[in-house]
């Protein structure tokens, strides 16, 4: 019998699993394919990193998984999997009782995730509804997760306003308020963005203590793939609304088997070893998500594309026992040019 390839794992293997999604965007000028035949895993008490350009649909999934996505959006297909039941096809109200218990989110703009005319206070302790305890309970609860995430004197500033703390206090507000409730599942969308480069490790490092001290999971969207070397088990590398390819974050980045993957590690600033003007980039343009397609998503901008990727779409082709990508080049005993 055939393994399971790592894009798609055994049942009840993995805390959060999500098989073969497919979801639209109506808009006046057609239905834009936002995500197609999406299939990864997420492992218990691992973090795993989604990693790709801006409109590749790394958001887009995380809101999804969510289930906090806009009026005219339809998922037209696949399972998402949490803790083995289907997020689609449970009740509207089950699915809203997972959130901030179950499911927690980080979101990428700390100042409009937090509601500006309320305190942290407030909003701290309305994060815990699903918890047990007074009002005084849960507000040491969060005194004592402020604390645990730098925020000085927490036990005044908590009766501040969010307008009040600096934007990497802000986000650290956030990462408070979404590990309060120790989730099974944390979804990170982008939290390091906008943030300077110190903070930002300071970020990475204070997700990845609390993650090992609460033992949750972390999906992890970020287009940058220093942060999700240091912080992520695993990566899946998603391409105009596909993952191409998935593995263990050591195979990804040491052995990329899908030409996008190549390209992307290029491009980045830490792997430039000389001086230069001019910065790499990947020629051309992610493709427009409208109507139907037709071969390789990449092929436009591949420098290995051939007939075959024109009239077939790629199917996935296990790189190892930890990794496997969507790409011609991997078929037939075909390598990769350098």
């Amino acid at each position: 019998m055939r393994p399971p390839s790592p894009m798609q794992q055994t049942p009840g293997s993995d805390l959060l699993q999500i098989r073969g999604l497919d979801l639209d965007f109506g808009t006046p000028r057609g239905r834009v394919h936002a995500l197609r035949n999406v299939s990864l895993g997420v492992p218990a008490g691992e973090v795993v990193g989604i990693v790709g350009e801006s409109g590749s649909g790394k958001s887009t999934l995380a809101y999804t998984v969510m289930g906090l996505l806009a009026e005219n959006a339809e998922v037209t297909g696949g399972e998402i999997l949490f803790e083995g039941r289907d997020l689609l096809r449970m009740p509207a109200a089950a699915r809203r009782g997972l959130l901030g218990n179950r499911l927690s989110m980080i979101f990428q703009d700390p100042m409009t995730a937090l509601n500006p005319v309320r305190t942290i206070e407030g909003q701290m302790i309305d994060a815990q509804h699903y918890a047990p305890g007074s009002r005084r309970e849960k507000r040491e609860r969060a005194v004592e997760m402020l604390r645990r995430v730098g925020i000085p004197d927490p036990q005044s500033r908590i009766g501040g306003y969010p307008h009040e703390f600096s934007g990497g206090m802000r986000q650290r507000i956030c990462i408070a308020m979404a590990l309060l409730v120790k989730p099974a599942l944390l979804v990170a969308d982008e939290p390091t963005t906008a943030l300077d480069a110190t903070l930002e490790v300071q970020i990475v490092n204070l997700l990845k203590e609390l993650q090992k001290e609460i033992g949750c999971s972390i999906l992890f969207v970020s287009h940058h793939l220093g942060t999700v070397a240091e912080l992520c088990d695993r990566v899946a590398v998603m391409y105009a609304g596909e993952v191409v390819e998935y593995g263990t974050v050591r195979n990804i980045f040491q052995n990329p088997g899908h030409p996008y993957t190549r390209a992307l590690l290029e491009c980045d600033p830490g792997r430039i070893r000389q001086k230069t003007k001019l910065l790499p980039t990947i020629p051309g343009e992610v493709p427009s998500l409208i109507g139907a397609r037709h071969g390789c998503i990449f092929r436009q901008r591949c420098r290995h594309a051939f007939a075959r990727c024109a009239s077939e779409r790629p199917a996935e082709h296990a790189i190892g026992a930890a990794q496997a990508a969507r790409c011609h080049l991997l078929d037939q005993a075909r390598v990769m040019p350098a």
